[in-house]
């Protein structure tokens, strides 16, 4: 199956550049540094502020933030509105675009929007049902699903023209995304998958959770002898656990998310479970960074964000380099008492 398909070297397309630089993200995978995401949970507001202060969380330890787009389809803050915030202020993002929400038409106009915006870096995702969301009443849409997607921002791209091919006058530079979940059945499908995603124009790949390594290392033996990971960025997803009953919770409601039996007594045996859940992490960091065709991590620690700089400090991730350095100006807040911008959009 996968030996019928064009699977291009996505790690060498031209980057996606603005103003003749390329940003962050793309610059530390493309030069072989390990690199570091993080996922910013989106505020049930709209305050400008509260973004701002969960960004400061991340500033100056992370290479990107990911600004999740309504994730297991509960609805929040958008993530393009976020990705524009966070972006004037000089933060790195990830803006995900979810399928299940809006079709073709309104997709592709977020991504000339958001390119216009200075978002650079976006993530395609199918996006879960919304029957286990706060809104099931809601209508899907899935016009598209990821591969779709990413084969439709590609052509936005590389081909400056809509899915319609009509043309455009200025083509949108991305640097494009795609998830993977290598811990779902049926697992030998998984690698093929990943390969359909980077022929359809994935260039790095953020995965769920990697709480068994074993599974995990086996995936990406299949994905070097498909020749994957010479092609694209792979960050598989860490995140701390905060307690045994929070992993059994998890494993239960999350799709896709698969935690061992071994992780979740070792956390019953803590004194200190999320300490001990900080420590697994931290743990799982170090054995993926020594698996061959890992490129970073990206970490997703709900409701535990103010961790994640111990987190990376512990790992050693870093090194010497810095991440993505926190904006050289101090933030101001766009709205003063009556509810006036002093610096509209």
């Amino acid at each position: 199956m996968t030996s019928r398909l064009t699977i291009p070297d996505n790690t060498q397309a031209p980057p996606a550049e603005r103003d003749g630089n390329v940003d962050h993200l793309e610059r530390v995978l493309r030069s072989g540094q390990f690199a570091v995401t993080a996922e910013l949970a989106p505020p049930d507001s709209a305050d400008p502020q509260d973004v701002h202060a969960r960004a400061q969380l991340f500033a100056g330890h992370v290479d990107a933030m990911n600004a999740t787009d309504g994730s297991g389809a509960n609805c929040h803050m958008s993530s393009v509105a976020m990705c524009a915030l966070l972006a004037r202020e000089g933060h790195e993002t990830v803006m995900q675009i979810s399928c299940r929400d809006r079709n073709r038409i309104a997709i592709q106009g977020d991504v000339l929007g958001a390119s216009a915006l200075g978002i650079r870096n976006l993530l395609c995702l199918t996006g879960d049902g919304v029957q286990v969301g706060d809104h099931p009443e809601a209508k899907p849409v899935f016009d598209l699903d990821s591969l779709s997607l990413l084969e439709i921002v590609a052509g936005l791209r590389d081909k400056h023209a809509f899915a319609s091919g009509r043309s455009l006058t200025a083509a949108p530079q991305v640097f494009l995304g795609a998830a993977a979940n290598p811990f779902a059945p049926p697992f030998a499908f998984r690698p093929h998958r990943l390969a359909k995603k980077i022929a359809a124009g994935a260039q790095f790949i953020q995965t769920q959770y990697c709480f068994d390594l074993p599974r995990f290392q086996d995936f990406m033996h299949h994905a070097r002898d498909l020749g994957l990971v010479e092609k694209c960025f792979i960050l598989p997803g860490v995140g701390p656990l905060a307690s045994a009953r929070t992993a059994e919770w998890m494993r239960r409601h999350v799709p896709g998310v698969h935690i061992p039996d071994h992780v979740i007594e070792r956390l019953k045996g803590a004194k200190n479970q999320k300490a001990e859940g900080r420590d697994l992490c931290i743990e799982m960091i170090q054995q993926l960074r020594e698996i061959e065709g890992v490129s970073g991590v990206h970490i997703m620690a709900h409701r535990q964000e103010a961790s994640v700089p111990e987190i990376i400090q512990r790992a050693g991730i870093l090194g010497e380099r810095g991440a993505c350095p926190p904006p050289s100006k101090p933030f101001t807040f766009p709205y003063d008492d009556n509810g006036v911008s002093p610096n509209p959009l």
